[in-house]
């Protein structure tokens, strides 16, 4: 059975309008130059501040430089176990989210019991899915221990799991920060585990948004939006005249939800913008002709030179999600327009240096 999951909301002004900022600040990061080094390096930072901050919204306490010093096995804090094994899990399920994204995985409920299986194994990439849970879980007040939300009953999230799945099938035409919130809010409404709900939420939204070509190259955070006022994001996710799942919470217009989300999106993509361009004027103008160069693909392409000094087509159809026949075509094409040679020219193991010309872009 399944139980068809559709929800009510309105593009009101609030929304089309952070749509709009949304779109503005996505072209311009698109074309501002950077430097293969400092997108990695902004990157990383991005992927650092995630974790944290989704995370802390958990009650993790791991300050940032804590967690930097762990994910590079530089660090052990005794006594923090459970909150180290938390902050491998957020970061090695947000990479293998970027995967998913760069391979086009369609969204299945395999895929999702996966990416929470991976959030709660403490770094552990070769996990089994994780079973929905089998009993009935409550949220409650940390201080006062009074009921905050009751989900719907077990026997009934495996149907709503597989309505909220189909809903994404079915609404591609939908902007994909539209379908992110959503996805966003149906998933925590469900709470389909005992334990690490939040933190497959965020990450599954995270998937929609690159899926739907909002990745911007890795560089913003939504967690850090919503940890900077817990209140206002629990607030927003709170919708519904009852703590009680079957008590109107599954009617309920999501209107105020979805205007939080959008506008942390938007917020979120207008920092990104500011940090870029206070980096371009510390020290890209004299590569910013260069950079204008070479399209938006080719930027990004140049990241895999940055770990080897060749590549193959097969790594640049992994990277955009191409058919290995479009990304054949793709390399040969910039080797005809000179960003990059053909370093072994053979058919069956043919690999591509970058040119010269761009050699700079990768160690600067």
């Amino acid at each position: 059975m399944l139980i068809k999951f559709a929800p009510r909301f309105t593009i009101s002004a609030k929304v089309a309008n952070a749509l709009l900022r949304i779109e503005a600040a996505k072209e311009r990061i698109l074309y501002l130059p950077a430097t293969a080094s400092l997108l990695a390096t902004l990157r990383e930072t991005a992927r650092l501040y995630t974790t944290h901050y989704s995370t802390m919204i958990e009650g993790n306490r791991l300050e940032p430089g804590q967690i930097e010093q762990l994910l590079k096995h530089e660090g052990h804090f005794p006594g923090r176990e459970r909150e180290e094994s938390e902050v491998r899990g957020y970061y090695t399920a947000l990479e293998e989210v970027e995967k998913w994204a760069a391979r086009g995985s369609a969204v299945t409920e395999i895929l999702i019991k996966t990416l929470h299986a991976i959030v709660m194994a403490g770094g552990r990439q070769r996990v089994k899915p994780s079973p929905y849970r089998d009993g009935q879980n409550l949220i409650r007040d940390s201080r006062t221990r009074t009921i905050v939300y009751m989900p719907p009953e077990a026997k009934d999230v495996s149907h709503l799991m597989a309505g909220l799945v189909a809903w994404i099938a079915e609404n591609g035409e939908l902007p994909a920060p539209l379908v992110a919130g959503i996805v966003h809010y149906q998933f925590a409404t469900i709470h389909p585990y005992y334990d690490g709900n939040g933190r497959t939420a965020r990450l599954l939204t995270t998937l929609v948004l690159h899926l739907g070509g909002y990745d911007l190259k890795g560089l913003y955070s939504l967690e850090e939006y919503y940890a900077r006022n817990l209140g206002a994001y629990y607030d927003a996710i709170t919708i519904g005249p009852s703590h009680n799942y079957y008590m109107g919470r599954a009617e309920s217009d999501i209107t105020s939800w979805i205007e939080y989300f959008i506008e942390g999106m938007a917020s979120s993509f207008e920092n990104v913008l500011e940090r870029m361009s206070q980096m371009q004027h510390l020290g890209l103008k004299d590569q910013e002709e260069l950079l204008r160069k070479l399209s938006p693909k080719q930027r990004r392409a140049l990241d895999l030179f940055r770990t080897s000094s060749t590549i193959t087509a097969r790594q640049v159809a992994l990277l955009f999600g191409f058919q290995s026949r479009t990304s054949t075509k793709l390399c040969a094409d910039w080797v005809e327009e000179g960003f990059l040679e053909i370093a072994n020219p053979s058919n069956k193991n043919r690999s591509y240096r970058l040119a010269p010309a761009y050699e700079s872009l990768i160690t600067s």
